[in-house]
């Protein structure tokens, strides 16, 4: 690996991967400081964006790095989140009834 210092551009992915990881960590926070306002364990809708996000972000560094193991893991995730997101919709706008295929 080469010194970061040597290559600004790097240095700023790594930066970016970084902040994308403590994005992605913050869900757990955020799940659990909800959990212990409600007394029982809960996952707040907030929960879903954090991990959009921080998944999102992380999918972005995998892609930069061209991990394929690192890229599938965060694409699997990041369609999971964007699904229960739609469902979460889906059930406050009073339409919850299953899709038939």
């Amino acid at each position: 690996m080469k010194r970061l210092s040597e290559n600004p551009g790097e240095a700023l992915w790594v930066v970016f991967g970084f902040a994308a990881q403590a994005a992605f960590a913050a869900r757990f926070i955020v799940q659990w400081l909800a959990s212990e306002k409600a007394g029982r364990s809960t996952v707040p809708v907030s929960f879903w964006y954090i991990s959009l996000l921080g998944g999102g972000m992380l999918l972005a560094y995998a892609i930069h790095r061209h991990d394929p193991v690192f890229i599938l893991g965060q694409a699997t995730g990041f369609f999971i989140y964007a699904r229960n997101l739609y469902m979460i919709r889906r059930e406050k706008l009073g339409n919850n009834k299953p899709t038939q295929a």
